[in-house]
């Protein structure tokens, strides 16, 4: 059977293995991704990973800063493409180039629709406190990821998953699920199911304030604020006026004013919550590296009693 012209939107990591996985069976003519950036802490112009895969397979890219600005519309469009595919492009599209496909605009939405729509599903899911997760193949309308369901696929989200180790098992199922819809497509058997809007939840795109620990909140809240936002912007507090960042916790039995430092030992220091307590594993002091709690708790000199504020 033909293969389908397909224009690829794209920028992070996450969405390298839908792209590989459209290069292998259908044309992809183009890919548009976000602009190079500087990053690190040398702020070294960076080159995004989908750009990286697209020049590896051979594929032209094109970077527009505004995929809505006239000049981009009509850059996709000259493609006459069968598809567009978006898989975590990070910009949202005008109607004018939704339009432009002879079937469809088709995204690949890390949760199960529609809970979690938004930017940051994966992070939000673990947060609070989803033991179950997945990807939706999705129909793209006008409105923020809301379309039609295509294709669902679930996934479990294990006890000690983080959001770090859930991005690469949701990316590889991503491509998966990406295939299937267009395999259902080729057959005309892909249909789409309309969200239950009443259902819905959200996942805002981050920011660093998200990640303050509010100790009044039960130790099992804590801990999934640690694990949904590892690793960025990472879960933090205050302590002696410096900021430290809580990079892995687990829960405790444990009873004290909320913040309160209840034991230091070598198996890590013991926050008391709202409800219960949580056991700092590894952490990172400001402007210092990641270590075990014990050895911050050795060179901080913290001690039962201390207070650990939001």
């Amino acid at each position: 059977m033909p293969r389908y012209r397909v224009v690829f939107l794209g920028t992070p990591a996450f969405a390298v293995p839908s792209l590989a996985a459209l290069a292998r069976t259908e044309e992809v003519t183009l890919v548009v991704t976000n602009p190079d950036r500087p990053a690190g802490r040398g702020r070294a112009l960076t080159i995004p990973p989908v750009k990286a895969e697209a020049e590896r397979l051979g594929i032209p890219v094109f970077q527009p800063e505004k995929a809505r600005h006239p000049d981009s519309v009509a850059r996709i469009a000259a493609e006459r493409p069968d598809l567009i595919v978006v898989v975590a492009y990070g910009q949202i599209l005008p109607q004018e180039v939704l339009d432009i496909p002879k079937r469809m605009c088709i995204n690949v939405h890390a949760s199960l629709l529609p809970r979690y729509r938004g930017a940051a599903p994966i992070n939000w899911a673990i947060a609070r406190g989803e033991t179950m997760t997945g990807v939706t193949i999705m129909k793209m309308d006008a409105g923020m990821d809301t379309g039609p369901m295509l294709n669902v696929r679930t996934m479990p989200i294990g006890e000690d998953d983080t959001a770090e180790t859930m991005f690469p098992k949701l990316s590889a199922l991503g491509a998966e699920a990406l295939t299937e819809a267009l395999g259902m497509l080729r057959r005309g058997t892909l249909a789409g199911t309309p969200q239950d809007g009443a259902m819905a939840t959200y996942a805002p795109m981050l920011k660093k304030e998200h990640g303050r620990i509010d100790w009044e909140k039960p130790a099992r809240e804590v801990r999934d604020l640690v694990r949904g936002m590892t690793p960025w912007p990472s879960a933090c507090a205050d302590h002696a006026g410096k900021m430290v960042k809580i990079l892995a916790a687990s829960v405790q039995e444990g009873k004290g004013a909320p913040g309160e430092i209840l034991s230091v030992d070598r198996e890590g220091i013991v926050v008391a919550c709202g409800e219960g307590a949580v056991r700092l594993g590894k952490v990172q002091p400001e402007g210092g590296r990641a270590m075990s709690s014990w050895e911050y708790a050795q060179g901080r000199r913290v001690r039962k009693g201390d207070r650990l504020s939001p």
